[in-house]
């Protein structure tokens, strides 16, 4: 270009040797456009080094090989880097948790029937003990003595009653010959009667005979009396027999009271008194809790009372034992509120029986698992976008090492909330799927596990 304007400035004729009128104007024409061509080739290497340096990476990107959201991956030809995670079990909604204490599912008292001396108390506090087990002794004299001296009064009353039932039978004995006289005398009156009308005898005699009739009869009745009367004393003395007959049963009861027994099976929680120390009717002795199970009673707020139910399982954590959480149901739900505090107690029954045995009086966490339990939830992130309805897709990581492949896998979704997703079906619990991708994946692609990954 300086070269035709060199030539053209050369064909220029002159005049007088002096340049032409216009010549000074065309050299600064030409002078202004080579600047700007130097110009210009500068800036198009700059914009080229830069369009070369944006062209080898792009931003990676969440959700099953979306763009956006990871560090940029390598070239299209070789693995993508993908973040995974494990599919596990969950709520979309957070558990509402409350603190309560572990105490034995049951507890009794074992307490004196009987007054005497303790003389004996085998067990101690942590001893197990089963249902009806002797485990201690009062001093059983007093009561001994009782038995018998009661023993005795049903012997006498017993010889009462024999007694009464021999006057029954002289009574009766005697009735039989009253009643033998009365006939004979009957008969005697009826022959004097007729022997007097016939006028063989005097009017005198044949009285005589109606009126010892009628003293026989009198006679049979008194018998008959004294029958009736004699057998109500029967009764009355078998009454007083059966009466004590019950007192010597209740004495011997009562003797009965000196064995202290366990009133359930179970781990001794107290010992209340010791062997020598006089105990009374209705004195406590020890304390036993029963350990197969345990409950927790907590304060539940009103708000969260829609969400519980009777058997509903819940999740309960002891600072004991922070890394070992244990399952627990719901075992009753009071119908009545704290009209002050608007707390509802709920009572929470853990089962005991395996090889830790938990104790009472431990502070526990209590978290009432809410939703449907055993779903699979996951971060919304990792569906893929283009589903309809309740389907989708998401990548789910087949394979270890250089045999890993992110393998398109279809899900059926449920709820949603806060940024998580239920799935009901399409994804099994402890699969790895993707959660992040450096570049958008396709079915049976080969992926590079990133250090964020689980699993």
């Amino acid at each position: 270009m300086l070269r035709s304007l060199s030539s053209l400035w050369n064909r220029q004729p002159v005049e007088g040797g002096r340049p032409p009128r216009g010549s000074n104007l065309a050299l600064f024409l030409a002078c202004s456009l080579v600047g700007l061509v130097a110009i210009a080739g500068c800036r198009i290497p700059s914009e080229t080094a830069q369009a070369q340096q944006a062209q080898p990476g792009q931003a990676g990107g969440p959700g099953g090989g979306r763009p956006g959201g990871g560090p940029g991956g390598p070239g299209q030809g070789g693995p993508a880097s993908v973040e995974t995670a494990i599919a596990r079990s969950g709520a979309l909604q957070e558990a509402p948790t409350y603190t309560g204490t572990t105490q034995p599912v049951r507890q009794a008292s074992l307490r004196s029937q009987a007054e005497g001396r303790l003389l004996e108390l085998g067990v101690d506090v942590g001893d197990s003990v089963r249902e009806g087990e002797v485990v201690g002794r009062l001093d059983s004299r007093l009561l001994s003595a009782a038995v018998s001296q009661d023993r005795a009064e049903l012997a006498a009353l017993e010889s009462q009653v024999a007694q009464a039932q021999a006057e029954v039978s002289d009574a009766r004995a005697q009735a039989a010959q009253s009643e033998v006289e009365l006939q004979q005398a009957r008969m005697d009156s009826d022959r004097l009667q007729k022997l007097a009308a016939e006028g063989a005898i005097s009017q005198q005699q044949a009285d005589q005979a109606k009126t010892a009739a009628l003293s026989a009869e009198q006679v049979f009745r008194s018998a008959q009396e004294r029958i009736r009367t004699r057998e109500q004393a029967v009764v009355a003395a078998q009454r007083r027999v059966q009466a004590q007959q019950a007192t010597v049963a209740e004495t011997r009861e009562r003797q009965t009271f000196s064995l202290l027994t366990a009133p359930l099976t179970g781990i001794v929680l107290e010992r209340l008194t010791e062997p020598g120390n006089l105990v009374q009717p209705g004195n406590e002795v020890l304390r036993v809790g029963d350990f197969s199970a345990l409950k927790v009673a907590v304060q539940v707020s009103e708000l969260d009372l829609g969400q519980l139910r009777v058997g509903q399982a819940v999740e309960v954590r002891l600072d004991a034992f922070p890394d070992e959480p244990f399952a627990g149901r719901v075992s009753r739900i009071s119908p009545a509120a704290d009209p002050a505090s608007r707390l509802v107690p709920v009572e929470v029954v853990i089962p005991n029986s395996g090889s830790r045995r938990l104790g009472s009086g431990l502070l526990a966490r209590v978290q009432f698992q809410v939703g449907q339990a055993g779903r699979v939830v996951i971060p919304e992130e990792a569906l893929e976008a283009g589903g309809e309805g309740n389907d989708s897709v998401l990548f789910v990581v087949e394979g270890d090492g250089a045999e890993a492949r992110a393998v398109a896998r279809p899900v059926q979704v449920g709820d949603r909330a806060n940024g998580r997703i239920e799935i009901l079906s399409g994804l099994q619990l402890g699969e790895s799927f993707v959660l992040r991708s450096s570049r958008p994946l396709e079915d049976g692609q080969p992926v590079r596990l990133s250090i964020l990954s689980e699993g």
